[in-house]
């Protein structure tokens, strides 16, 4: 029997000997994949002189409230495209564009004028770009008699020709009176 021991010890010291099982390394953590930045493609200018741009869709609606008038210009059922309003306690029009730019000018196109207006975002929800107007400006004049259309053009904004209907004269009136 001790013979048997005597087997046993060697084998046990060997079995000692080998290293127990690796635990496992762990998993690098995935890093967080960040969305695909989307950039908005550069609006594309109408191809041609401004006069031959397709005109906008939609019609004027006149309005009035407590700050005074306004003139709206787009589809039916949507946000206005367009904005003319006149502020009577402030004695300002404000010529408006919906859309979101950096601020820069504002260039107005008419039949027999054009003018680099001043504007900037004037609010995001919904978004709009506006420059403001003194109502005896001469560019003001030039859009209401404009042939047909006037052009609106703002960096980063797609430029767009807009029908002159009455309702804009309206609020020039409106504003001067």
């Amino acid at each position: 029997m001790r013979l048997n021991h005597l087997i046993l010890l060697p084998l046990l010291a060997l079995a000692a000997c080998v290293p127990s099982k690796p635990e496992p390394v762990p998993q690098p953590r995935p890093q967080p994949v960040a969305p695909p930045v989307v950039v908005a493609p550069p609006p594309v200018r109408p191809a041609g002189d401004w006069i031959d741009w397709p005109i906008e869709p939609g019609t004027w609606v006149y309005r009035t409230d407590a700050r005074g008038s306004l003139a709206l210009f787009g589809p039916a059922g949507a946000n206005a495209t367009v904005t003319l309003r006149c502020d009577k306690g402030r004695g300002r029009i404000f010529l408006s564009v919906s859309g979101t730019a950096r601020t820069g000018p504002m260039l107005v196109r008419t039949s027999s004028a054009m003018k680099s207006l001043p504007a900037s975002q004037a609010s995001t929800e919904p978004p709009y770009v506006a420059s403001e107007l003194v109502p005896g400006e001469t560019i003001l004049d030039a859009i209401a008699y404009s042939r047909g259309r006037f052009a609106i053009e703002v960096n980063g904004i797609r430029p767009m020709a807009i029908p002159n209907w009455a309702e804009i004269g309206r609020v020039i009136e409106d504003c001067r009176n």
